[in-house]
């Protein structure tokens, strides 16, 4: 599961991300993504499935859509009906961009998960784009998403711009933990404050932790994180392309 990436705290070894980024390479993107790189001289090699492995999380399964400027509709992705959510406005009679003003307080934790997290950027962060509106929606569904192949897609569009964050640092540590990479921790290296969710931004956005269980709400219109409605399994969807860049 995708959740497991979120529950060891991870060091970002700057030197290494940006030495794996410049040297990176994928391989047959539309068939089988391969992305090769090297750091310190030890040679890195994996597809989404190894990828899989060395997070911990389900591979080969799940959504994956990468989508840029056009926001197509597909199975899950319906536009205008996504924005009315997200946006809690049913009288919307267009799809667009949601601002975090406009998200309820569980909304704003997820769209900073997105944003921060699965698809990182730069630029502005208080207004979810169309992938993040995906998402989005795919995380609250609780569909099942194909993270190691997104990740893979982003990292493959970030390498083809000039000037791009640097994605996945902490994650990227296990990958060269799991190649051998011989790493040591800097000053200024360690995890700051402000890399967690702390207690105040996750009650900020109604969320508890009680006995070990998560709670979303208050008083008696709280409810337990798992009593959703589980889906059903998904079978691996279509890539819908890698649009231009909208940001």
């Amino acid at each position: 599961r995708w959740e497991n990436l979120f529950k060891k705290r991870m060091l970002v070894h700057v030197d290494a991300v940006k030495e794996f980024y410049a040297k990176m390479t994928v391989i047959d993107l539309k068939k089988k993504d391969v992305v090769k790189s090297s750091v310190k001289g030890i040679g890195i090699e994996f597809d989404h499935e190894r990828l899989a492995t060395i997070l911990g999380v389900l591979g080969r399964t799940g959504i994956c859509e990468y989508i840029k400027e056009v926001w197509e509709e597909s199975k899950y992705t319906k536009p205008l009906d996504i924005t009315r959510r997200i946006a809690n406005n049913e009288t919307l009679t267009a799809a667009r961009r949601v601002k975090s003003s406009e998200m309820k307080p569980f909304q704003r934790f997820i769209h900073f998960l997105v944003m921060k997290n699965m698809i990182p950027r730069f630029g502005k962060r208080d207004t979810s784009s169309f992938m993040d509106l995906t998402y989005m929606d795919h995380l609250m569904a609780r569909r099942l998403v194909d993270t190691p192949r997104v990740m893979m897609r982003h990292m493959s569009y970030v390498i083809s711009m000039k000037d791009h964050e640097l994605p996945y640092g902490d994650w990227l540590t296990m990958v060269f933990e799991a190649f051998g990479v011989p790493l040591v921790v800097k000053k200024g290296e360690e995890p700051k404050k402000y890399d967690f969710f702390e207690d105040t931004f996750l009650t900020m956005c109604k969320l508890t932790r009680e006995n070990g269980i998560w709670w979303i709400g208050s008083g008696e219109n709280r409810r337990r994180d798992d009593d959703v409605d589980a889906p059903e399994e998904e079978t691996e969807d279509e890539d819908e392309g890698n649009k231009d860049d909208f940001d």
